[in-house]
């Protein structure tokens, strides 16, 4: 589980093979990506509007996965109180 301020924004078994992470992500992109890639599908035992897992199988480049990544991170961060995005030095409100 990794989390920010308290809040999830990824979830993985680091020892399954393939690895596999689950992120947080707008519904309207989560869907979509669900039909460009077959290794994302809904979140496994998660709010499938919100959530994709990730299947790390070598069929989505590093960088595609890193702004998925990010882009969870932002969301779940997106939505803390405006003191906590402060205190992360969260680029959105500089």
């Amino acid at each position: 589980m990794f989390k920010v301020a308290g809040k999830i924004f990824a979830l993985s078994r680091l020892a399954q093979r393939p690895l596999q992470v689950s992120l947080k992500c707008e519904p309207l992109l989560a869907a979509q990506l669900r039909d460009a890639h077959p290794a994302v599908i809904p979140g496994y035992h998660l709010n499938k509007r919100h959530w994709n897992t990730v299947i790390i199988d070598g069929s989505m480049s590093d960088r595609m996965i890193k702004e998925l990544v990010e882009d969870s991170y932002d969301l779940v961060v997106s939505g803390l109180p405006r003191s906590s995005r402060r205190a992360l030095a969260w680029r959105a409100d500089d």
